[in-house]
């Protein structure tokens, strides 16, 4: 129990159902065994173990990953956050791109020789977290009254509509509960673009779950006077063994059954007949292989404008590097906010004008993470409101209103402790995230 608290999980009960933690909370929870375990010479290998934390709570992850390297461990992490790199006797930074631009070492050192180095990762790592010039004036607002969901104590706020607002607060202290209040404010006006997995088949992919693939089989089809149907995976053009699937599911008696490579296609999902066809020198199945960038590229080349639209948009969002036929299952909650987030962009039937995201810098380098900025001083400046729960001290700089919830989590938080600009709650001594925020401010 010490080391829950440690790690500031001290107000949860032992009949707290696990379903109802927070991200933050989860992740420490399953971090709390290793800090008792008496073992030693052990390797670990945490995949981002900050994700949905905040700073505060970061600082107390960092301490963990620190007694676990003291007790005679090795400890490597997967990692984005600054705090985190900082803490670290040796860094390893991959780049200098993502997909096919990337899978390189590009250095390796110690935290204090990467600020030296020349990476995008270094370059970031040097530059101190930066207020907005100018916060955008609210077009109105709406209102959420007596809001005591969960933890929140009787909660009266006001959103301004027409800018970008970022809710934040410790790990627990109320976020999730005051975002689910907002529906019923606003109605049909919200689209709610979350981490959860999409619902789909196991055969979707971006070029499908974004519609880049209708365009795509029309001018496969005219290209070569054929039906459009064709260069389906899911209709006439599949591989008629694996049934357009790639793969073809192997029973193994009493253990469980294992998808193979199917033999014929060789995992491609076209029938030979329909790779007999070409658009700019490349079957269908070349096309599939190709990252969202590659795609964009070699569709503005061969005069298909709707699908590269849609390709350049998986760009901006962030998903450059992934290809068109990845399926969507394994994606992360980051990738798959910002697969629905370009779905969204692309969508000119919507009629939603607020957009409710859930961390929508997950998993993201700093890099990427001034793409999403630029997206969605766009889409606020395009008519939309914007809100973000996010504890990215540098998306909290670049809004034009900041909420902040707390003091604490759980029975100690659910308190409205700042409602305002980013740059008078990075005055507010009384707020946790104001104190990260004016450290951050004055310091790289």
């Amino acid at each position: 129990m010490d080391n829950a608290i440690e790690l500031g999980l001290g107000y949860l009960t032992l009949a707290r159902a696990a379903g109802t933690l927070s991200g933050g909370e989860a992740q420490r929870t399953r971090m709390v065994r290793h800090l008792g375990s008496a073992l030693s010479d052990v390797t670990y290998v945490f995949d981002e173990p900050t994700t949905g934390l905040h700073p505060s709570d970061c600082e107390r992850i960092n301490s963990l990953l620190l007694r676990l390297r003291d007790k005679g461990n090795t400890v490597l992490v997967v990692e984005h956050n600054p705090s985190t790199i900082a803490a670290a006797d040796h860094v390893v930074d991959l780049g200098p791109g993502a997909g096919g631009d990337g899978g390189r070492i590009t250095f390796g050192g110690t935290p204090t020789q990467l600020r030296a180095a020349d990476t995008p990762t270094a370059r970031h790592m040097s530059e101190p977290v930066v207020l907005k010039e100018a916060v955008r004036e609210p077009t109105g607002k709406f209102s959420i009254r007596g809001a005591q969901r969960n933890n929140l104590r009787d909660i009266d706020i006001d959103f301004p509509e027409g800018v970008l607002t970022v809710i934040t607060g410790v790990a627990g202290s109320g976020k999730s509960s005051l975002t689910t209040e907002i529906p019923a404010a606003v109605g049909e006006r919200l689209l709610s673009i979350g981490q959860a997995p999409i619902k789909s088949s196991r055969r979707s992919n971006p070029a499908t779950y974004t519609g880049a693939l209708d365009p795509i089989r029309k001018a496969f089809a005219k290209a070569n006077g054929v039906k459009p149907a064709l260069f389906s995976a899911n209709s006439e053009g599949a591989c008629p063994k694996c049934n357009g699937a790639g793969v073809v599911y192997v029973e193994l008696g009493v253990m469980s059954g294992v998808d193979v490579t199917c033999e014929i296609c060789q995992g491609r999902r076209f029938s030979a007949d329909v790779l007999a066809y070409t658009l700019g020198g490349s079957t269908i199945a070349d096309v599939f292989e190709l990252s969202a960038a590659q795609a964009a590229d070699f569709l503005w080349e061969v005069k298909v404008p709707a699908a590269a639209k849609i390709c350049d948009t998986l760009c901006t969002v962030g998903l450059g590097y992934v290809t068109l036929r990845q399926p969507l299952a394994p994606l992360s909650g980051g990738d798959r906010q910002r697969l629905q987030l370009a779905a969204h962009l692309r969508d000119k039937k919507s009629t939603a004008d607020l957009l409710m995201l859930d961390e929508p810098t997950t998993g993201l380098h700093p890099a990427d993470t001034a793409r999403i900025l630029a997206l969605l001083d766009e889409l606020v400046d395009s008519g939309h409101t914007v809100i973000c729960i996010d504890h990215n001290l540098a998306v909290l700089a670049h809004a034009d209103h900041a909420i902040d919830l707390g003091p604490g989590a759980a029975s100690a938080g659910g308190q409205l402790v700042y409602s305002g600009s980013p740059a008078d709650l990075a005055q507010q001594r009384d707020s946790v995230t104001g104190r990260f925020l004016a450290d951050a401010l004055v310091s790289p």
